[in-house]
């Protein structure tokens, strides 16, 4: 077993860093602007003028850069340490696709430029359209949808306006009780009653749950596959047939096509209509709500309901914006095209058979990490898993040490904690996706740690309930801090 390390990446969780406003000192100043000449207003109102000078803090050039710079270099990232979050896919992202991104040709670029000069760019996004049809087997493609749950939200109403055009309108829809929080949200925006599917003992949904609750007022069954417990669907396929043969659609949640990539198409398995996570799968630095794209592809019946614009196929590419049985627009122009180029750089750097080698890696990356910590802690579900594996903290509690403990005191090892008490139908949860960018060096780093950690939590349990106690800060109250957030600086108390 190799050695555990104190820390990863940065040691950004471990310093304290001044606000600038008690660095300021009175007359220290960075720049001193020339005089311009302009004469100042006398005509304007004076509830408009300013009695005071702004409370701005006083610092020299050096000391503000400094400041930031020092922020920036403890901020914890992608590029700094393993982010283990489950249900997310913080992969590591390739430099090639900032540079591509970033070529003159592409950042200049405006949507309201005639067609004729956004060839390139229509070429690219065509190509993106092409690959995530191959990849998912379904027959076309919008890349309007800006994230996931703009993609869930536009493929219910997809299912709409499918089923409206049939004559047969429906209310519910079925979502799986482990399902992504936002599909229930997306069903009820779309118009639907969200009906909870509970899984069977195992994790996985079941052919007889389904078709029990399947009635002529369901329009279909939205299911993350793989699911959010990190497990196959196995059952899948009878399931679609089953709600096929109700009168209902198959939406898939494509948040976890990373484990599938070249491996499975889910319009193979019955699926008819599909969001993908471009910013999590196709590689593109996300978090702190962007950026984001989330295209949608759908079956050959659901095509003529894509919103518009499409691009039309002929020499040269044009957009096709006639299309009568269109939802409509869901985006300004045509998607969040930087996102989509990055794809289009990832896939052509990756090619099929490096897709497929992804999602293996990912799928034993995942497994690696089961095995080696299913002494220390119990696996929810002990079966192989896909990208992720959920643990639990049922083994620590005996000695009065919970999920947010261990992830608190994961911290003073220098690693960012994985995601706590999600899924909501696993108990203390612990959600682990370590993703196939991740070495097999940094995963036995991190594994070390954990197992230190729960080997800590019998010996010394105090040490867990007070962490962290590396960091500056210690163990903060954060539904304080998130019902009561505190904004503004209190220049009275510095006086």
């Amino acid at each position: 077993m190799s050695t555990v390390k104190t820390t990863s990446g940065t040691n950004g969780l471990l310093q304290s860093e001044p606000l600038l406003f008690e660095r300021s000192v009175e007359g220290r100043t960075g720049w001193r602007p020339a005089t311009s000449g302009v004469p100042l207003a006398d005509d304007l109102p004076e509830d408009l003028l300013r009695q005071a000078p702004m409370r701005l803090p006083e610092l020299s050039e050096p000391e503000v850069v400094r400041h930031y710079t020092r922020l920036s270099q403890w901020n914890y990232s992608i590029d700094t340490g393993l982010y283990p979050l489950g249900s997310c896919t913080m992969k590591y992202n390739p430099r090639v696709a900032e540079d591509l991104a970033a070529l003159d040709g592409f950042a200049q670029l405006h949507p309201w430029q005639p067609v004729e000069t956004l060839q390139g760019a229509l070429h690219v996004m065509a190509f993106v359209e092409d690959s995530l049809k191959a990849l998912t087997g379904l027959h076309a493609v919008t890349l309007q949808p800006a994230a996931g749950a703009h993609g869930e939200l536009l493929g219910l109403l997809l299912i709409r306006a499918c089923q409206e055009s049939r004559g047969d309108p429906r209310s519910k829809i079925l979502v799986p009780a482990s399902a992504h929080g936002t599909n229930p949200a997306s069903a009820s925006m779309a118009g639907y009653q969200a009906v909870e599917v509970p899984a069977g003992p195992d994790g996985i949904l079941e052919v007889d749950t389904v078709a029990r609750l399947m009635d002529d007022q369901v329009a279909g069954l939205m299911v993350t596959h793989p699911n959010t417990l990190g497990l196959y669907e196995r059952n899948l396929s009878s399931i679609c047939k089953v709600v096929h043969e109700a009168g209902g659609l198959v939406y898939g949640d494509g948040a976890n096509l990373n484990a599938l990539m070249g491996i499975v198409r889910p319009g193979d398995l019955g699926m008819d209509v599909m969001h993908f996570n471009l910013h999590k799968t196709f590689s593109t630095p996300h978090g702190g709500g962007g950026p984001g794209a989330g295209p949608v592809a759908v079956t050959q019946e659901l095509e003529p309901f894509l919103p518009v614009p499409v691009i039309h196929r002929g020499d040269p590419l044009t957009l096709e914006w006639d299309r009568p049985n269109s939802v409509g627009r869901v985006r300004s122009f045509y998607g969040n095209f930087g996102v989509v180029l990055r794809a289009a750089s990832y896939i052509m750097e990756m090619g099929a058979q490096g897709l497929t080698h992804a999602s293996r890696m990912a799928i034993l990356n995942a497994n690696y990490l089961r095995v080696r910590l299913s002494k220390a802690f119990e696996v929810a579900f002990p079966q192989p898993c896909m990208h992720e594996v959920i643990l639990t903290d049922r083994l620590q509690r005996a000695h009065g040490v919970q999920t947010i403990d261990i992830a608190k005191r994961l911290m003073d090892y220098g690693f960012h904690p994985p995601t706590v008490y999600f899924p909501l139908v696993v108990p203390h949860a612990m959600m682990i996706e370590p993703t196939e960018t991740e070495s097999l060096d940094e995963l036995d780093a991190f594994a070390d740690a954990l197992i230190q950690v729960a080997r800590e939590a019998g010996q010394q349990p105090d040490t867990l309930k007070s962490a962290p106690s590396r960091p500056s800060l210690g163990r903060l109250d954060e539904v304080g801090a998130a019902r009561f957030p505190d904004l503004r600086y209190d220049f009275d108390s510095t006086q």
